[in-house]
């Protein structure tokens, strides 16, 4: 039976931490190990989990630290500090989610047989009306998508643990330039992929991705998700991120990223007509094209 580290990063979680928890460790076919780090919370969540400590030894909770400042530091700082030893992957939990039973045992079977080091899966996407949505991840992966977006939901990720041990290395050796990064997944996505480890996107859903108003990215979907990243990208966010994790994973110096690697607007014409490499989705190539050429038009705002 394969062994799992789960690392699960909280805030604020206690309306939905137990439903969470007990649908991880009521997974089939593999022995689970439960590792969270909550950040200091408001709510009851650090009295829940060490109830839930105290009545299950597979469940760790880590020494609570200073605020780490978002999701993405927070999952950082568990790749950081729990020791990999003895476990065969790593798997990502965010606090609020439902998983399938047989989310991880499917996951490991879909790794072995088709070689992946990496693995996420499509989600199932639901809202407290009894609305749900189907999230899909699963298009074909481009050559260069994994410089401007993630493989779909972190929490979907189950990571080989020899590749992800290299990874962890590399936060340590960059600790300082990785606390610019905002999002795990698309760092931990472009890492496997930048050092050429095959990764595998699920099109089955894995799990109910449960909306609320505290969700710290959710669903892109509709209008006000495409207004939150029409905004980030006239602040020039988005391609700073890029640049940034481009020259953490070694490839600020490819052909392919010396064009953009500086603000400037040719750049962003370059990257306008290179759009068809970069998104795995048809519709967002086409918006990827056109937030190109709307930075070429006012200017990369970016910081570089």
């Amino acid at each position: 039976m394969k062994k799992i580290a789960v690392l699960l990063a909280t805030f604020n979680g206690e309306p939905w931490l137990h439903q969470q928890i007990g649908s991880i460790l009521k997974q089939d076919s593999v022995d689970i190990s439960l590792f969270v780090s909550l950040d200091p919370s408001e709510d009851g969540s650090e009295a829940l989990l060490r109830k839930l400590v105290a009545g299950d030894p597979r469940i760790t909770l880590l020494p609570m630290l200073e605020p780490s400042g978002g999701a993405g530091a927070n999952f950082f700082r568990l790749i950081r500090d729990v020791d990999f030893t003895g476990f065969d992957y790593i798997a990502f939990a965010d606090q609020d989610d439902i998983w399938c039973e047989d989310k991880l045992s499917r996951a490991i079977a879909m790794i072995a047989t088709s070689g992946a080091a990496g693995y996420s899966s499509n989600v199932t996407a639901f809202w407290a009306d009894g609305r749900e949505m189907l999230v899909d991840k699963a298009q074909k992966q481009n050559q260069f998508d994994f410089l401007f977006e993630a493989a779909g939901p972190g929490c979907t990720y189950v990571l080989e643990r020899r590749v992800l041990e290299e990874f962890k290395a590399l936060l340590n050796a960059e600790s300082k330039a990785v606390r610019q990064v905002a999002l795990h997944d698309w760092f931990v996505y472009a890492f496997f992929r930048a050092k050429g480890y095959h990764w595998i996107i699920d099109p089955l859903p894995s799990m109910a991705y449960r909306q609320h108003s505290l969700n710290q990215v959710g669903v892109n979907a509709g209008w006000k998700a495409y207004k939150v990243r029409a905004s980030k990208i006239v602040v020039g966010w988005w391609i700073s991120q890029a640049r940034l994790i481009a020259r953490l994973i070694g490839l600020g110096n490819h052909p392919f990223c010396k064009p953009w690697r500086q603000p400037g607007r040719i750049g962003m014409l370059w990257l306008a007509l290179n759009a068809y490499r970069t998104r795995r989705k048809v519709s967002d190539m086409f918006f990827f094209a056109a937030a190109c050429l709307f930075l070429a038009v006012i200017g990369d705002r970016s910081d570089g």
